[in-house]
């Protein structure tokens, strides 16, 4: 593993929870980045733990990176050479995580990273998982697969607690709350609102996408969408894309659409979605903590792009144009925010750190 390169100038002091996101959001540059081992290697997943101090990679080349976010070090590197590793995911202790194989079989699998000896298996999926996230206020997590099925686990217990046969439910996510669980159907182009207290009744929603998509879109049975995520206030639900149309931003309550995000370029090469042949990814976008930007890749080879989801609506596109650019070298494949800091990490080939620098300003997008 080659040594983190720094990318001067850095900001002061290190990541900063004081700052309102709003006067920073445009300053976010690159302070550190980190290589793969291996050139050919790239980044499928980005995750932090519930305190942000640390940050898990998972790679195509079947390692796990752990990095201390908050000192800007590569601390760990695990590999799962034989079950391969992706969507790896903190649970609510730092010292243990979940992740999808890859090879041999569709289990999940609990690891502690403090001595790298599994914990448990979650065997039931019977074909590769696409998506899963941790319940926010519990040791339960969601898995959807391309056998077609949703499960809900306790960590504590190799079984699944429930099950839900659906088409297509490549992508989930939990409200804030923990009260509500969304799964998205490419294939009937809806989004079905669980209450999940009553998980075994049928969805007490369903948003109806076609008449925000375009008509090759609903036409096309090949999946676009890449990552399903709610704003950290519950108001807003975050449906990915790589359609050049850009990313759907939605009513959490109603399913509505606010905007379509469109990104600063034609998007090109972009990681496949989920149920796509080869797809490894988790989203080139997520919300910042406070709930009002988005942070993305720009759809070329460099840059990260922001939007301000309280920014100016076309009225007849219903376009929301990135209202800022966040240069670098390299392409934001993944993107994930930190929960408790005024960071993000983006990856690619490489995983980079971004902290805000009091020294540069707003940059076109």
């Amino acid at each position: 593993m080659a040594g983190p390169l720094v990318i001067p100038p850095p900001p002061p002091g290190g990541p900063q929870l004081t700052q309102k996101t709003s006067e920073v959001i445009g300053t976010f540059r690159p302070t550190k980045q980190f290589k793969l081992s291996k050139p050919e290697a790239s980044v499928t997943s980005l995750d932090f733990d519930d305190s942000g101090e640390f940050c898990l990679a998972a790679c195509s080349d079947d390692s796990l990176l752990l990095y201390n976010a908050k000192e800007g070090k590569n601390i760990k590197t695990l590999m799962s050479q034989k079950y391969g590793a992706h969507l790896a995911r903190f649970t609510h202790h730092a010292t243990s995580i979940i992740y999808a194989s890859t090879k041999e079989d569709d289990c999940i699998r609990y690891l502690s990273t403090h001595d790298n000896a599994f914990l448990r298996y979650f065997r039931g999926h019977t074909q590769p998982v696409t998506s899963l996230c941790l319940c926010p206020s519990a040791d339960t997590f969601l898995s959807t697969s391309l056998d077609n099925t949703v499960r809900l686990w306790s960590l504590s217990s190799p079984s699944p607690q429930a099950r839900l046969n659906l088409s297509t439910p490549y992508l989930a996510a939990y409200d804030p709350s923990a009260t509500v669980i969304a799964i998205a159907s490419a294939s009937t182009h809806s989004i079905l609102l669980y209450d999940l207290r009553n998980y075994d009744k049928p969805p007490f929603a369903t948003f109806d996408m076609r008449p925000y998509l375009s008509a090759p879109q609903v036409q096309c049975s090949k999946p676009d969408w890449t990552r399903l995520e709610f704003s950290n206030d519950g108001k807003s639900l975050l449906l990915a894309s790589n359609h050049p149309q850009g990313h759907l931003l939605l009513d959490a309550f109603d399913g509505t659409l606010r905007a379509h995000c469109k990104r600063s370029h034609t998007p090109t090469n972009l990681r496949a979605a989920p149920g796509s042949p080869g797809a490894l990814g988790q989203g080139d976008v997520c919300f910042s903590a406070d709930g009002r930007y988005l942070i993305g890749g720009s759809g070329g080879d460099r840059d990260a792009i922001v939007w301000d989801t309280q920014g100016q609506v076309e009225v007849e596109t219903k376009e929301i144009k990135p209202m800022c650019g966040l240069p670098c070298k390299g392409r934001a494949s993944v993107v994930e925010w930190n929960p408790r800091y005024n960071m993000c990490a983006t990856a690619d080939r490489e995983v980079m750190f971004w902290l805000p620098d009091e020294h540069v300003g707003m940059k076109p997008p």
